[in-house]
């Protein structure tokens, strides 16, 4: 039964992101006195700015307050500034400010760093077919999500 487990998909897979987010934890706090989450939504800004706090919420998994609280830590630190909404006064939205660019440049090398030791040894076919079988996951549990089950549609 245990080498059964070893091999199981779910918990390899679990595995593998669990040691991701305590590795990006440790570089964050390591390098630039930050959280991974406070990585995430720099640079989800930099992909989508003008974000809400609500919508960034979703992307994240946690709730509004726990995002405000995270935007208020980088607002103080001049990364991150909300803009109230032009047609919504209700909501605000997120936007870089200058002094993220740094964090963001360091955020992309330790990202690529990463990719390259979690992927040595597998040549470049081997990595397509893993990042396209995992694409096909997440459109599967999207598209389960969009089903009406129970799960909730996470990432993009």
């Amino acid at each position: 039964m245990q080498q059964s487990l070893d091999r199981d998909l779910l918990i390899v897979l679990h595995d593998v992101a669990r040691m991701l987010r305590t590795r990006f934890d440790q570089k964050a706090r390591a390098s630039h006195a930050m959280t991974r989450a406070q990585w995430v939504i720099l640079s989800r800004l930099d992909r989508q700015p003008g974000m809400s706090q609500n919508e960034m919420a979703a992307i994240c998994e946690v709730e509004p307050i726990t995002v405000g609280r995270l935007v208020d830590r980088l607002e103080a630190r001049g990364l991150v500034e909300r803009r109230n909404d032009p047609s919504d006064r209700r909501i605000r939205r997120l936007h870089l400010l200058p002094a993220a660019k740094p964090i963001l440049e360091a955020i992309t090398l330790e990202r690529e760093s990463m990719n390259e030791r979690i992927t040595e040894g597998l040549d470049q076919k081997t990595r397509d077919i893993v990042i396209d079988a995992l694409l096909t996951m997440k459109e599967n549990l999207t598209n389960e999500a969009t089903t009406g089950d129970q799960f909730v549609q996470a990432g993009e």
